[in-house]
C-alpha cells in the first residue's frame, strides 16, 4: 500500500539510496554525479528551501521528490522512484500530492532528460504539456520541461 508523507531526518540515508538506484539505470547515456552522489549535507541544505516528500510502499520508501515555489510557480525536482517499484503509481502518486500542497501556485514545472521518455509519458497522463527543451543544459544534457496550468482557488 502507497503512502505519501513530507520526509525526516532519518529518512536522508534512504532517500539517497532511493535517488542513486533511480538514475542508475541512466549512467553512461547522461552525466549523472550530481543526482547519483548527492550528500546527506546537501539534502539538509535542500530541506531548508524546498519542501521533500516520500513515498512508502508497505513500509519501505520508495519514492521522493523535491518542490518549491517562486513567484506562483511551483517547481518540482528529482522525482524518483526506487526501480523494482516503478509502474504501481508512485511517481503518480508523489506528483499528485505536490498538486494538492502547491496551493496558491498557479503553474507546476517540471523538467526530465529528454531521452527517457517513460518521464515523459508520466508527466503528459498527468495533464502536463511541454513547454521548452534545454538543449547542452545540465552536464551538456538536453532536457524537455513541462508545465501544468492550475486553476485559481475559489
Amino acid at each position: 500500500m502507497l503512502s505519501i508523507r513530507p520526509a525526516t531526518e532519518q529518512d536522508l540515508p534512504e532517500l539517497l539510496k532511493v535517488q542513486a538506484e533511480a538514475f542508475a539505470e541512466y549512467q553512461g547515456l547522461y552525466e549523472l554525479n550530481a543526482w547519483t552522489k548527492e550528500t546527506i549535507d546537501n539534502v539538509r541544505k535542500d530541506a531548508q528551501e524546498k519542501h521533500i516528500l516520500v513515498a512508502e510502499w508497505n513500509g519501505l520508501l520508495v519514492g521522493s521528490v523535491r518542490f518549491w515555489s517562486v513567484a506562483g510557480v511551483c517547481v518540482i525536482r528529482l522525482l524518483s522512484v526506487r526501480p523494482g517499484y516503478q509502474g504501481r503509481g508512485i511517481g503518480k502518486g508523489l506528483m499528485r500530492e505536490i498538486e494538492r500542497l502547491a496551493a496558491g501556485a498557479h503553474k507546476l514545472y517540471v523538467c526530465t532528460m529528454l531521452r527517457t521518455s517513460r518521464n515523459i509519458t508520466l508527466f503528459l497522463d498527468l495533464g502536463y504539456r511541454p513547454e521548452t527543451v534545454l538543449p547542452d543544459h545540465y552536464h551538456r544534457t538536453d532536457f524537455i520541461c513541462f508545465a501544468k496550468s492550475l486553476a485559481p482557488p475559489r
